[in-house]
C-alpha cells in the first residue's frame, strides 16, 4: 500500500521493550477507517524484539515510517524526534502497548475539519489484566466528565472539566498549532502527558471534546506500566512534579475554573490513591513528598472546592498533609 504521501495524519507511535503488545498496537493503526494515515515508529533502544516488530511493519506496508535507532532517550525525547518529522496536517500519539479504535482518526480528524479547533479530545479506557488476556473497562467519570457531552470549539474557561484529560494520546491535533505554540514534551521525566495536557488547553484558541471511546489504555500484566510503579519514589516525584506543573500553567494562564477542577480531582482521586501506598511504605521520604504536595494543592483549592469533598476524601487529606 502506498498512501504515505496522501496522508492527513500523522501518528507517532513510540515504545520500550514492548514486543508482547506491539504487533495488536500496529494492527489497531491498520484497521483505521481513515485509510490516508502516516505512522512514525520509534523503539526507544528496546532490549526485546519491538524494534523487530516496528522494522516489520515498516517492510510490508509504507505508511509505517521505522525511525533511525538511537540511545535510549524517554517517551518525551522520542515523541518529540518524532513531532519533528510531521510534514501532515494533523498529528496524534498512540503508546506502542495501547489499542486504537477503529473510528478514532476518522472521528477525531472529521471533526477539526468541521469545526477548525486547534485540537480535538477523545474518551478513553482502561485495558486491565483478565486471566490470560485483557478486559476493557468502562469510561471512567473524571473522563465521561472531560468528554461527554460533545463540545465543539470550546476552551478551557468555558469547559474546565476538560483538565481531567490529560493524555496524549487520546487527542489529535492541527500540526500547525504544535508548531505556533512550542509545544513540546518534557524530556526526561515521567508522566509527560500532563504537563503538556494543560499547555494545550491553555494555549489552544478553541478545542473539541468527543465522547467516543479512542483509545484503550493497558495496564500490563507484568506490572511494567508507569501507573503501576508509584510505589517507588522517583515515581511519586515525576507524578507530583507534573500535577503540580499542571496546576502552574493553569493558573497562570488565569484559568481559575480550571484550576479548581484540577484540585478537586487531585484531592479526590490522586492523593487517596497515593496515600495508600505511603501508609505501608518504609521511606518516610515518601511520605513526606506527598504531604508537601497535598498541602499546595489544598491552599490552590477554593473553599467551594475544599466542602465538595466527599468525607473519605477530605479526612485523607487532612491526615496526609500532616505528613
Amino acid at each position: 500500500m502506498s498512501m504515505s504521501t496522501d496522508a492527513v495524519v500523522t501518528l507517532v507511535v513510540a515504545g520500550l521493550n514492548v514486543a508482547p503488545y506491539a504487533r495488536e498496537a500496529l494492527d489497531s493503526v491498520r484497521a483505521q477507517t481513515l485509510a490516508n494515515w502516516r505512522a512514525i515508529l520509534i523503539d526507544d533502544a528496546s532490549t526485546d524484539d519491538t524494534r523487530q516488530i516496528f522494522a516489520d511493519a515498516a517492510a510490508t506496508d509504507d505508511r509505517f515510517v521505522l525511525e533511525e535507532p538511537s540511545d535510549r532517550r524517554g517517551l518525551g525525547a522520542a515523541r518529540n524526534a518524532g513531532l519533528a518529522r510531521v510534514r501532515t496536517p494533523f498529528v496524534g500519539f498512540l503508546d506502542a502497548d495501547d489499542i486504537l479504535a477503529p473510528d478514532a482518526l476518522a472521528r477525531l480528524v472529521a471533526t477539526l475539519e468541521r469545526t477548525g479547533s486547534d485540537f480535538a479530545a477523545g474518551a478513553y479506557v482502561r485495558l486491565r489484566p483478565d486471566g490470560p488476556g485483557y478486559a476493557v473497562g468502562a469510561v471512567q467519570p473524571w473522563v465521561a466528565a472531560a468528554t461527554d457531552p460533545e463540545r465543539s470549539a470550546t476552551t478551557i474557561d468555558e469547559h474546565p472539566e476538560a483538565s481531567g484529560n490529560i493524555v496524549a494520546w487520546s487527542k489529535v491535533s492541527r500540526t500547525d498549532f504544535w508548531r505556533r505554540t512550542g509545544l513540546r514534551f518534557p524530556e526526561g521525566r515521567l508522566y509527560e502527558d500532563q504537563i503538556v495536557a494543560q499547555a494545550m488547553y491553555t494555549r489552544a484558541r478553541a478545542f473539541d471534546v468527543i465522547p467516543d471511546v479512542v483509545v484503550q489504555w493497558r495496564v500490563r500484566a507484568d506490572g511494567t506500566s508507569i501507573t503501576q510503579r508509584e510505589g517507588e519514589l522517583s515515581v511519586l516525584r515525576d507524578a507530583l512534579d507534573a500535577m503540580s506543573a499542571g496546576l502552574g500553567l493553569l493558573r497562570e494562564a488565569g484559568a481559575a475554573r480550571a484550576v479548581q477542577a484540577r484540585a478537586a480531582l487531585i484531592l479526590t482521586m490522586d492523593v487517596p490513591r497515593l496515600a495508600a501506598i505511603a501508609r505501608q511504605h518504609p521511606d518516610d521520604a515518601y511520605r513526606r513528598s506527598l504531604g508537601t504536595f497535598t498541602r499546595a494543592v489544598w491552599l490552590a483549592a477554593d473553599e467551594s472546592t475544599r466542602s465538595a469533598l466527599d468525607s473519605d476524601a477530605a479526612t485523607t487529606v487532612a491526615a496526609v498533609s500532616l505528613w
